[in-house]
């Protein structure tokens, strides 16, 4: 990611959390945008093109989505194309990235990072649903009604716009990847961190509460976990965040003393 980019996302999520008026709407108006962008290069060029005035670029918006968003929408759009952009991709993904954070605004009370994980070991766990979302035939649109068909009730309506929108336009990204974009920025967009914890046996409610507690004295903010039951951790526990990794299973130590005796 450019450091143009990195400043435009900086910039377009603080005009978001000034905004008013930000509901699900907004954010399936700011997916739709995302997508219509991503599918036509000539739009994503025109709307990233920083050498055209800012108000050409906003003609643009104007033109092509203005007639059918709200007025929250076209703001947004609008801080879009008023930052300068590493690339029209990265543009696209910007937009994206905004959707996710209105849906995560719109419904505070839901748990989205919680709805997400669990849709994603959904897909782990069945290869074919994996294939069917990620397959580049076949109709978006009707990956989209899959999604919505598959979580029902069961999942808020936040979530479902989230995931149904998303494997509508994958950019090359497999399903499971995009869930992990979306829990990382609703994460973010509430001021915490995601932890994956790959575990033998569940953790109990205290083992949980303590984890979470040195986990956020550690990072500087509070902390979600998501735990996997995985068999070959064999004891102990590896915990991911963001990029890092602490490994401190039973399986790591053995595999450690494996090499060191091979040595």
């Amino acid at each position: 990611m450019g450091s143009a980019t990195t400043q435009a996302l900086a910039a377009t999520t603080r005009a978001l959390d000034a905004a008013s008026g930000v509901n699900l709407d907004v954010a399936r108006e700011l997916f739709a945008a995302a997508r219509a962008a991503g599918e036509t290069s000539q739009l994503s060029g025109a709307l990233a093109d920083s050498a055209a005035p800012i108000e050409a670029r906003r003609a643009v918006i104007a033109s092509v989505f203005s007639p059918t968003s709200t007025a929250t929408t076209s703001a947004l759009l609008n801080a879009v194309v008023d930052q300068r952009w590493s690339s029209a991709a990265d543009l696209v993904d910007g937009i994206e990235e905004l959707a996710i954070r209105a849906a995560a605004v719109a419904e505070p009370q839901v748990d989205l990072g919680a709805e997400l994980f669990q849709f994603s070991r959904t897909v782990a766990e069945n290869p074919e649903l994996e294939l069917a979302l990620g397959s580049r035939l076949g109709d978006v649109a009707a990956k989209g009604a899959l999604v919505q068909n598959l979580l029902g009730t069961r999942a808020s309506e936040a979530t479902t716009v989230i995931l149904a929108s998303m494997v509508q336009a994958p950019n090359e990204r497999r399903v499971r990847e995009l869930i992990a974009r979306a829990s990382h920025l609703v994460a973010d967009q509430r001021g915490r961190s995601v932890a994956t914890v790959y575990t033998a046996a569940p953790l109990s409610a205290a083992q949980a509460e303590r984890l979470a507690a040195t986990l956020s004295q550690r990072y500087g903010n509070a902390v979600t976990l998501n735990t996997v039951i995985d068999p070959s951790v064999v004891g102990g526990l590896r915990v991911q965040i963001a990029d890092d990794v602490i490994d401190a299973s039973v399986s790591a130590r053995l595999a450690d003393l494996r090499q060191r005796l091979a040595s």
